[in-house]
């Protein structure tokens, strides 16, 4: 199976580096637990007021 699987690869035009960055993404984004809940607010409205007015 593995002998059929490089094969395609090489057929398909996957590169082991291109496979190994891919890996090396999986390994690094699988397993944060970043709390997104936070991004569910539009950033406008998550930023802080920066022009007051001061006319009078």
């Amino acid at each position: 199976m593995k002998q059929i699987q490089k094969w395609f690869e090489l057929i398909a035009g996957i590169r082991r580096e291109e496979l190994a960055r891919a890996e090396r993404t999986r390994e690094i984004f699988a397993d944060t637990n970043d709390d997104l809940r936070a991004l569910q607010t539009p950033a406008c409205w998550r930023r802080q007021c920066r022009i007051t007015r001061t006319r009078v």
